[in-house]
This record gives C-alpha cells, structure tokens and sequence, in this order.
C-alpha cells in the first residue's frame, strides 16, 4: 500500500507540475518499486509457507525499519537552525528545485531579492518579491514533522511485521509431512 502511495504521489507531482526533478521523481519510484517487490516476496512466501523467502522478507524488513526510523529521528529531532542550514545547502545545490519553489511560491532568492539575477517567479516582473527562506522555513518545520510522524508510525508498523513474520516462519506447515517435523 505504501509502495503504490508513492509511485501515485511522483506520478501526481510530475502530472500537475509540481515537481520537476525528475532524479527526486525517480527514486521515489524506485523506492515504491522496490517496497512492492519486498512485499510480493512477503506474500509469496507467506502463501507458500517457503522458510527462505521469509526469511529474506524479515531481513529486509529488518533494515527497511533500521533506515526508516533513522530518517524520521533525524525529522522530528531538526531545530530551526540546522533546517536553515540544510535548506539553504539544499538551494545552493539544485537549480530544478529552485525554479521549482520560486515558481510555486511567488519568491525569488533564498535569503535577499537581487534584481540582477534570473527568476521564474511571477512577482519578477514588477520587481516586489519577497526572498523564499521565510517562507520555506515556514513550512518546513511542519513538514518535517508530519513526515517524521508518519515515517515513525510505518516504522513500527513495519517491526511488528518483522515479529510477525518470525512467528509465522517458525509455524508447521499445515499441508506437510507430519512426520517430517519429528
């Protein structure tokens, strides 16, 4: 379900223009690809009763959790400051980005408005806007929590899969060899 929640989302963002990139389009993707193949080794292997390719499900499952709940400390523990910093690293290193924000924001620069420079902006033409750090970091925070509350929330989701999976891996299969377990 997640995985489907994010090849719907890119193909959303690319579809109505929101996003550009087509490098973040792309691994978000990749991503949803990746999670949906993990989760038809799950099935398949849980429908089968197949002791190795549950295994390799819990085991990915396992790291898939590790990362995850990584990312999401990492959003819910950012202050102001270091999300200043890690959106202005992010503005200096990607010019579709920048054209992007610019563009869906009505802003033009990151920290001061400079008429010299090139904006695709719609405030450009009558030379009034505003310089978009106010109000990225206005949303950012925000957004860092959101996403890092739904990632914590999958997360456990996602070990209590593991456990799951473990529990049943080392269930008899009803339709064997009763004898083969003895």
């Amino acid at each position: 379900l997640v995985s489907l929640l994010l090849i719907g989302i890119a193909a959303w963002g690319i579809g109505f223009g929101l996003i550009s990139s087509f490098r973040v389009v792309g691994v978000a993707i990749a991503v949803g690809i990746f999670l949906f193949l993990i989760a038809l080794v799950g099935l398949i292997g849980a429908v089968k009763h197949h002791q190795v390719l549950l295994f390799f499900y819990m085991i990915i499952l396992l790291l898939v959790f590790i990362v995850q709940f990584s990312v999401s400390c990492a959003c819910l523990t950012l202050n102001k400051e270091q999300q200043s910093q890690l959106l202005e690293v992010g503005w200096n290193n990607t010019k579709s980005a920048r054209t992007d924000i610019e563009r869906n924001l009505n802003c033009c620069g990151f920290r001061v408005f400079d008429v010299n420079e090139t904006c695709s902006s719609d405030c450009f033409r009558s030379r009034q806007c505003q310089p978009c750090a106010p109000i990225i970091e206005e949303y950012s925070g925000m957004v860092l929590r959101f996403v890092g509350g739904i990632g914590l929330f999958f997360s456990f989701t996602e070990i209590l899969g593991v456990w799951l999976t473990y529990r049943y891996r080392n269930q008899k299969d009803p339709r064997a060899n009763p004898s083969a377990f003895l």
